[in-house]
């Protein structure tokens, strides 16, 4: 069998969805074809169609492959052969829309990341993570605005939204790619100090909203 025929495993989508990111920070590849070469990627089932997303890049040298073949010529296949695992978080460009905490962004990779008790909730909020799990409290925090609008694009990780009891979410706009979501939660329109909104893609991960432990208990004794 031809190396470009075999299959691939999601440690290698992933391991080439962090060679885009960084040529998106040398400015190889705009965000927009980062986008498409990513869910390319994804969708990506065998060597051929994985390095498709490759070919073009200049110096790129996978973790535990050869030395860079010289830039006229593609990539081998044999690359993916034996993947080695990241042992660090790659780096993702601080410029680009939507990813800067300052923007009102929460940014994860392989990690865990809770907010919770008084912290500050924009009007909209990003949420970028990379096998990870990110949990948002929202029953302490302090808002501007009643509508809260979560913009998602995670791959392989998790989302847990915990809202106050006469809180309501939609999740009606969220992508699904292998994926799954789960609301706990009225979806109906606003009907309290807040209403969340989420949009936005994730792959092979979860979206979850739920009230805080104990809600349902609590109301049972009109509590």
């Amino acid at each position: 069998m031809d190396a470009r025929d075999l299959r691939v495993s999601d440690a290698e989508r992933a391991h080439v969805g962090e060679v885009l990111q960084r040529a998106v920070g040398q400015g190889m590849i705009t965000l927009s074809e980062f986008t498409e070469r990513f869910d390319t990627a994804l969708a990506a089932r065998t060597r051929g169609e994985l390095n498709s997303v490759l070919v073009d890049l200049p110096g790129v040298q996978l973790i535990g492959a050869a030395p860079p073949q010289p830039v006229h010529q593609p990539l081998a296949f044999p690359v993916y052969r034996h993947p080695t695992p990241v042992a660090t978080a790659p780096s993702f460009p601080q410029h680009l829309p939507g990813y800067g905490h300052e923007l009102g962004g929460v940014r994860a990779r392989l990690t865990n990341i809770t907010r919770r008790g008084r912290w500050f909730a924009p009007p909209t909020l990003h949420v970028n993570s990379w096998l990870s799990g990110v949990t948002l409290d929202f029953t302490s925090a302090q808002m501007s605005t009643q509508v809260v609008e979560i913009v998602v694009d995670d791959y392989l990780s998790s989302l847990v939204l915990i809202v106050p009891p006469v809180a309501t979410v939609d999740l009606s706009n969220l992508e699904l790619i292998g994926g799954s979501t789960k609301n706990k939660t009225r979806s109906g329109p606003p009907m309290g100090p807040l209403h969340l909104v989420v949009r936005g893609r994730t792959r092979f991960g979860s979206v979850t909203a739920k009230h805080p432990f104990g809600t349902a208990f609590r109301r049972a004794f009109g509590r």
